[in-house]
């Protein structure tokens, strides 16, 4: 560990949020020999935020290059990481990418595979039908297989970067939330049990970012949605034998679904959206009233997967935290550059961790990121801010 830590409380790092991301940002400054404290509110494990259960996907099908490009460092290091703790991190089991009339999006994610000679393989919607008769799908749906997607399980990986970033002497602290971040030279961070400095700081507190953030005078165009997660019974599992998770682009937003790890005799299927916005301190007391995306999944459900009962059976609840163009802010505060922002992953961060904890550690070193970050950066939005 590095010299500069101290009992006095001060670390080179600390990383706020003990999520995905911020857990993959400490586990990426603690291998770099650097002393390194993260932070979180909550007891860990916990479900409050968006990086809890046990299934996430990952895909290399993009419609954005920039996010494409990112995939294949992903896949290599979510193996390194599954080689380091000795257990099952990734499932291969493919992608079926779905759009109805062979869709824009369809299109350009097609076309982008066969650009950077990614594997994937056509496959028509009658012959994807007869290899899972639990489909139901009609010619004018555009189909492929994105061969090398499938499933990260994703309380293991959470666990892994943690196991990690100790085994590199990193210290976590769970329960304790930030109360105050002071700038300076030396950032200080002030929580609900002590006082902490750092040259450098990442916050990665998911749908508590603007609560951070607004106080250091940043305020981003951030929304956070309560996110229904469905489990639906399977009727008669052989109809479903070796299906690869899937994503149909047809509809204003996404449906996905993939193998269910949390309930055997499932599938789980979502809608990429929430119905409405909230507070993430109040996820659960605004629920309640018509569930727009359960009824689109419902009509779903019955219209194209007739191997499954018309109801979902579990209901769950993840958090999104949206950017407008639905693409996360990697970047350092406009007034203070020893404050790196890492946040809005829209719900399609899981899979990009490994390299947004390589991009935020590189921000926070002073260092150039290594990947294209010009779209996630803070100046694409057009808002003004205040100097602390």
């Amino acid at each position: 560990m590095a010299s500069i830590f101290g009992g006095d409380g001060v670390f080179d790092y600390i990383v706020v949020g003990a999520g995905i991301e911020g857990s993959s940002t400490a586990y990426r400054l603690a291998k770099d020999n650097k002393s390194v404290l993260l932070l979180e509110q909550f007891p860990l494990p916990h479900s409050r935020g968006s990086s809890h259960g046990k299934s996430r996907i990952t895909r290399y099908t993009y419609a954005q290059d920039y996010y494409m490009a990112m995939m294949p460092e992903n896949y290599r290091c979510w193996k390194v990481l599954q080689d380091e703790v000795g257990k099952e991190l990734y499932i291969k089991t493919g992608l079926l990418c779905i759009e109805k009339n062979f869709g824009e999006e369809f299109q350009i994610s097609r076309e982008l595979l066969i650009k950077n000679k990614l594997e994937f393989g056509d496959i028509t919607a009658s012959a994807a039908c007869n290899r899972w008769p639990g489909l139901q799908f009609n010619s004018s749906y555009g189909m492929f297989i994105d061969e090398q997607a499938g499933v990260l399980r994703a309380d293991r990986c959470l666990e892994a970067f943690h196991q990690i970033f100790r085994k590199n002497g990193g210290v976590l602290k769970d329960s304790e939330k930030v109360l105050r971040i002071i700038p300076g030279t030396m950032v200080t961070v002030e929580t609900n049990k002590s006082s902490y400095k750092a040259k450098s700081i990442v916050l990665a507190p998911g749908a508590w970012s603007s609560a951070v953030l607004k106080p250091l005078g940043l305020n981003l165009p951030l929304e956070v949605w309560r996110i229904n997660v469905c489990y639906w019974k399977i009727k008669n599992p052989t109809d479903f034998q070796d299906m690869p998770v899937f994503i149909d682009y047809s509809g204003t937003h996404h449906i996905y679904g993939l193998p269910c790890l949390e309930y055997p005799g499932h599938m789980k299927i979502c809608y990429h959206i929430g119905n409405n916005h909230i507070d993430p301190e109040l996820r659960d007391a605004e629920a309640g009233g018509r569930q727009n995306d359960i009824e689109i999944l419902k009509t779903f459900v019955q219209d194209h997967f007739p191997g499954l009962e018309s109801q979902p059976s579990i209901i769950e609840t993840c958090i999104y935290t949206t950017t407008p163009d639905d693409g996360p802010v990697l970047d350092v505060h406009p007034v203070y550059p020893n404050i790196v922002i890492g946040c809005g992953f829209s719900g399609h961060g899981f899979k990009l961790a490994p390299v947004v904890g390589q991009i935020l550690s590189d921000l926070a070193s002073g260092k150039a990121p290594s990947f294209d970050i010009s779209h996630n950066r803070i100046s694409r939005f057009n808002i003004q801010n205040s100097r602390l």
